[in-house]
């Protein structure tokens, strides 16, 4: 199984008054990993999987220790722990390589923007979705 990583910057203004990146951020860090997974990502040259719109259905997430500004980027590895007909869901770890500062997951509807609904996943968009497959790691 295969994890989508991504290198996210911390930035000055991810800090809240306490010194460390606001909880509201990892969301931001979140959003900045998965669009780099289904969209700059997405199988096939000129292919429309994953343009067609998606949209947000649920967050977790779980903060494991507090996250300070340095001006190396933190890791936030990406993984798919389910596939349905019309859903998927995306766990997260964002992290250094010896500690997790969140693990989170997201359900992701796919979403026909000119039609304003939901609609299925692609076979294409499942094929790639795929080679992420795997569940989620125990809890910290």
């Amino acid at each position: 199984m295969a994890r989508h990583i991504y290198r996210c910057p911390l930035r000055w203004s991810d800090m809240d008054a306490f010194g460390h990146v606001n909880n509201v951020v990892f969301l931001r860090y979140l959003e900045e990993a998965r669009v780099d997974f289904m969209f700059r990502l997405a199988p096939g040259d000129g292919s429309p999987s994953f343009s067609g719109g998606s949209v947000v259905a649920r967050h977790e997430i779980d903060y494991i220790r507090p996250l300070v500004h340095r001006h190396e980027p933190v890791t936030v590895e990406s993984w798919v722990t389910k596939i349905g007909a019309a859903q998927l869901t995306i766990a997260y770890e964002v992290k250094d390589p010896d500690q997790v500062y969140v693990r989170a997951s997201t359900v992701i509807v796919p979403y026909n923007l000119a039609e304003g609904r939901p609609r299925r996943i692609s076979a294409e968009e499942k094929q790639y979705l795929q080679q992420y497959l795997a569940e989620e790691p125990a809890a910290a």
